[in-house]
């Protein structure tokens, strides 16, 4: 008896191994599919994520140069509106002597 529910043992082990492999091997066919190939739309993908990152990677360096630019056209602006505010000022006591 111990040897039969042996082999039926081992018979049960097999048959899972060999579902297993099966399927293992169905889920790398669909994998390869998806992306394995450079044809493939995640192969498609990743090639253009690349493109994004390598023309979009000097962003960050360029940003620090800009802040600075536009601080300083604001320091510009309040300047211009001070003088502006001035002239209107001084155009407004010319016409109300």
């Amino acid at each position: 008896m111990e040897v039969i529910l042996m082999i039926v043992t081992i018979l049960a082990v097999v048959l899972l191994v060999i579902v297993l492999v099966t399927y293992l091997g169905a889920i790398i066919k669909l994998l390869n599919h998806i992306g394995g190939a450079g044809d493939s739309y995640l192969a498609k993908l990743r090639l253009g994520l690349r493109a994004i990152e390598t023309e979009t990677g000097h962003i960050p360096t360029e940003v620090t140069k800009l802040n600075k630019a536009l601080s300083d056209t604001a320091g510009g602006l309040v300047v211009v509106n001070e003088n502006l505010a001035g002239t209107i000022t001084a155009a407004l006591n010319q016409k109300n002597p």
